[in-house]
C-alpha cells in the first residue's frame, strides 16, 4: 500500500513536545480518531473519555536500546545500527555513513568478512546478509566485546535526519517500558506508546480501561528503506493472553498500542483466533490479505507513504479510512515520526456491534 499523498519536510516531529514549549508534557501531542472514513481531532490527553470501561489496551514493555554506536572500517568511519541479536549470539547490523550533520545516510551492507572496529578494542565481523531481501542488514559478530556493554559504554539512541539533535535515552523510553534479563531490547523506540504519562494510565485504569503487557523487540526501520519487517522476538505472557481473550468474549474492544502489539498478539493467535501464551521469533507480515483476527482497534503513529505498515493499518481499518484520516492529518497539519501525534483507529461502531453479533464474540 502506498499513499497518493507527501508529507512536507515541516511537518516533521524533530524534537520530543516536552522540548517545544514550557511546561509541556509527553502527552501534550494532537490525536486524530477515525471511525471507518469518520475523522475526529483531539488532544491525546483525551484518550481516557474516548475509550470506555471494558477496553483493553494492548502495550509493549520492550526498553530501548542505545543501539548506535561509531565504528571503522579501515580508515572510514561508520556508525554500526545494532538491530537483533540472534540465538547463535550474532547481531543483525546496518553500516551507515555519517552525513556531516550528526545524522546518517544509507549505506551499502557487507561484504562477507568486513572487519568493523568497535570503541573499547571489539572488532565486528560480518558474515553474510540477513536474509533474502537484499543487504542492507547483515549478520555480524562480534569479537573482543560484548555488544551489550559496548552499547551500554558507547551507545546512543538511532536518530535520523529529520530530527534536529541526538536525545537522551529516557526520550525514547516509554512509560512501558522493562529491563529484559537478558539485556535484550529494541532498536528503536515502539513509538506508539510515547504519549503516555504515569498520570495518563491511571485516569485509564480509574476509568476501566485494562493493560494487557506483551513484549516485541523492534530492529531497525531505517527512513530510506521499506522493506516488510524482519523476523524479531516477542513474547506473549499466558497472563496477556487470557486477558484478552476474556475481553474478545465480551463487549470490550482490544486495542492495540502500536504495530509491534499487534505483530505480536496476532503471531501468538491460533487458527481458531484463540490468544495463547507464545514466544520465540515471529516473522509475521499482517496485510489486508492476510486480516487480523485478535485486535479491534489500533493507536499508532503517522508513517511514512511508502511504509510497510501501512498494509497493517489496512488491515485493521480498511483502506477509506487510511485514505481519509491521512488526508485529514496533512490538512491540520499533524507531526509525522516517533516524536510526532497519534492516530488511533476504532472500528465503526454499527459495524463493530454487528460483527460481534456475527461472529459470536
Amino acid at each position: 500500500m502506498t499513499l497518493a499523498v507527501r508529507v512536507p519536510e515541516e511537518l516533521s516531529a524533530r524534537v520530543p513536545v516536552e522540548q517545544r514549549a514550557p511546561g509541556l508534557d509527553r502527552d501534550a501531542v494532537r490525536l486524530l480518531v477515525s471511525r471507518g472514513a469518520r475523522v475526529s481531532h483531539h488532544a491525546f490527553v483525551e484518550l481516557p473519555r474516548l475509550l470506555r470501561a471494558g477496553d483493553l489496551l494492548v502495550v509493549n514493555t520492550s526498553a530501548t536500546l542505545a543501539a548506535a554506536v561509531d565504528g571503522w572500517v579501515g580508515h572510514a568511519r561508520v556508525v554500526v545500527h545494532f538491530s537483533t541479536c540472534g540465538d547463535d549470539g550474532r547481531w543483525a547490523v546496518e553500516l551507515r555513513e555519517p552525513d556531516g550533520r550528526g545524522t546518517t545516510r544509507a549505506r551499502g551492507g557487507g561484504p562477507e568478512g568486513t572487519e568493523v572496529r568497535l570503541p573499547g578494542g571489539g572488532v565486528l565481523v560480518l558474515e553474510e546478509p540477513l536474509g533474502a531481501r537484499g543487504g542492507r542488514l547483515w549478520w555480524g559478530r562480534a569479537c573482543g566485546a560484548g555488544v551489550l556493554g559496548v552499547l551500554r559504554d558507547h551507545g546512543r539512541p538511532i536518530r535520523y535526519s529529520y530530527t534536529e539533535r541526538d536525545q537522551d535515552l529516557s526520550a525514547h523510553q516509554t512509560v512501558f517500558a522493562l529491563p529484559s534479563a537478558d539485556g535484550a531490547g529494541s532498536a528503536e523506540m515502539p513509538s506508539a506508546a510515547r504519549p503516555f504519562t504515569h498520570r495518563l494510565v491511571a485516569e485509564l485504569v480509574s476509568r476501566g480501561v485494562q493493560f494487557a503487557p506483551v513484549t516485541l523487540h523492534t530492529g531497525v526501520a531505517s527512513a530510506e528503506a521499506h522493506e516488510p519487517p524482519y523476523p524479531e522476538r516477542f513474547a506473549v505472557p499466558a497472563a496477556s493472553a487470557r486477558l484478552i481473550n476474556a475481553v474478545r468474549a465480551g463487549d470490550g474492544r482490544v486495542i492495540a498500542v502500536g504495530t509491534t502489539a499487534v505483530r505480536a498478539v496476532e503471531s501468538a493467535a491460533g487458527p481458531d483466533g484463540v490468544v495463547r501464551g507464545a514466544a520465540g521469533w515471529t516473522d509475521l507480515v499482517v496485510t489486508p490479505e492476510r486480516g487480523v483476527c485478535v485486535v479491534d482497534g489500533l493507536l499508532t503513529g503517522l508513517h511514512e507513504p511508502e511504509a510497510s505498515h501501512l498494509l497493517m493499518l489496512e488491515a485493521v481499518a480498511g483502506r477509506a479510512a487510511i485514505d481519509r484520516g491521512y488526508e485529514a492529518a496533512l490538512r491540520a497539519r499533524y507531526l509525522w515520526h516517533e516524536f510526532g501525534d497519534v492516530h488511533l483507529l476504532l472500528p465503526e461502531e454499527g459495524a463493530y456491534a454487528e460483527q460481534r453479533t456475527d461472529d459470536g464474540r
